[in-house]
C-alpha cells in the first residue's frame, strides 16, 4: 500500500471521528464529566501539595532553628543561676522533649537528625549542671536516653556527613560518661577514621578526645585544705611599778568608745606665806647685824 493511500485512509478516519464526536460525547457525557473532574482534582492536588510542602518546610526550618538555639541559651541561664546557688538544670528537660516531639513528626531526615542530636546534648547537659550529684541509676537512665537519641539520629541516615559524625561522636561521649572507656575509644576511633567524616568538626573532636581520654580514667583526689590559723588578740606591754615587771594590756580590735572625763579648769590660789621660825631666847636681844 502506497503512503499516499495510507495517509488518505487516516484522514478519512479522523474526519469520521470528528463528525461522530458530538454524538459520542453525548453518549459518554457522564464518563467525560468524571474524567474531567479527576484531571482537575489531580492538577489542584499537585499545585496545593507543592505549595504546602514549601510552606511547611519553611515553618519547620524556622521552628528547628528556634529549638536548637534554645539549648545553648538555656545552658548559659542555668550556669548563671548555679553561680548564685540556684539549681535550674531541670529547665533543660522540656526543651529535650520538644526536640523529640519535633523530630518524630518530620519526614526530612537531616532536620530530624539535628533535632535528635541536640536532644542528646540537652539531656547530658542537665546531668552536668545539677548542683547535686546524680545517683548511679539516675545517671545510667538519662545517659541511656541520650544514647538512644544519638542512635536515632544515625538511623535516620542523614545525607549531611557532619550530622552523622556528630551523632557518632555523641555516642562516644555517652560511653565515656558511663565509665565505659574502652567502648568510648572504639567509637572515637571509628569517627576519626571514617573517610566520609573527613573535615567535620566531630571527627577532629574525636581525634582530640582519643589523646586526652586517659586523663579522665583516674579519679582526681584533692589535698585537704590547710587549717585556718586561729585569730589572736595583739597585746602591748607597758612597764609597771618596776621596769622588770611589765603589765600586759590587751588591745581591742575596735576602738573603745566611752564617756570623756570633763576637764577641770585651773583655779588661781593666793600664795601661802612661808612659815617663819621664831628666834631663840638667848638671841632675842642681840642686834640683827650681830
Amino acid at each position: 500500500m502506497k503512503s499516499d493511500h495510507r495517509h488518505e485512509l487516516k484522514t478519512n478516519e479522523l474526519a469520521d471521528w470528528l463528525a461522530n464526536f458530538p454524538e459520542w460525547a453525548k453518549q459518554n457525557r457522564k464518563n467525560l464529566t468524571v474524567a474531567g473532574v479527576v484531571v482537575v482534582a489531580a492538577i489542584l492536588v499537585y499545585i496545593v501539595s507543592h505549595y504546602w510542602v514549601g510552606v511547611a518546610g519553611a515553618r519547620n526550618r524556622e521552628r528547628l532553628t528556634r529549638l536548637v538555639s534554645q539549648v545553648p541559651e538555656q545552658i548559659n541561664t542555668v550556669m548563671r543561676s548555679a553561680a548564685q546557688g540556684t539549681d535550674q538544670s531541670y529547665t533543660l528537660m522540656p526543651i529535650a522533649q520538644d526536640l523529640q516531639d519535633f523530630a518524630d513528626g518530620l519526614s526530612n531526615n537531616d532536620m530530624a537528625a539535628l533535632a535528635l542530636i541536640k536532644r542528646g546534648e540537652a539531656l547530658r547537659a542537665e546531668l552536668h549542671l545539677r548542683l547535686t550529684d546524680p545517683t548511679k541509676d539516675d545517671l545510667a537512665a538519662q545517659i541511656g536516653k541520650a544514647k538512644a537519641s544519638y542512635q536515632a539520629a544515625l538511623d535516620r541516615k542523614p545525607s549531611n556527613p557532619a550530622l552523622a559524625a556528630a551523632a557518632q561522636f555523641g555516642l562516644g561521649l555517652c560511653e565515656e560518661e558511663l565509665g565505659n572507656f574502652g567502648q568510648a575509644a572504639d567509637v572515637y576511633r571509628t569517627t576519626a577514621q571514617k573517610p566520609e567524616y573527613a573535615g567535620t568538626v566531630a571527627q577532629a573532636a574525636a581525634e582530640y578526645r582519643l589523646k586526652i581520654m586517659d586523663d579522665f580514667k583516674t579519679q582526681v583526689v584533692f589535698k585537704p585544705a590547710p587549717a585556718e590559723p586561729q585569730a589572736t588578740t595583739p597585746t602591748i606591754q607597758i612597764p609597771g611599778t618596776a621596769a622588770s615587771d611589765p603589765t600586759a594590756i590587751p588591745v581591742p580590735s575596735e576602738p573603745m568608745i566611752g564617756p570623756v572625763a570633763p576637764t577641770t579648769p585651773a583655779v588661781a590660789t593666793p600664795e601661802t606665806p612661808a612659815a617663819t621660825t621664831p628666834p631663840a631666847a638667848g638671841d632675842a636681844n642681840q642686834p640683827a647685824g650681830g
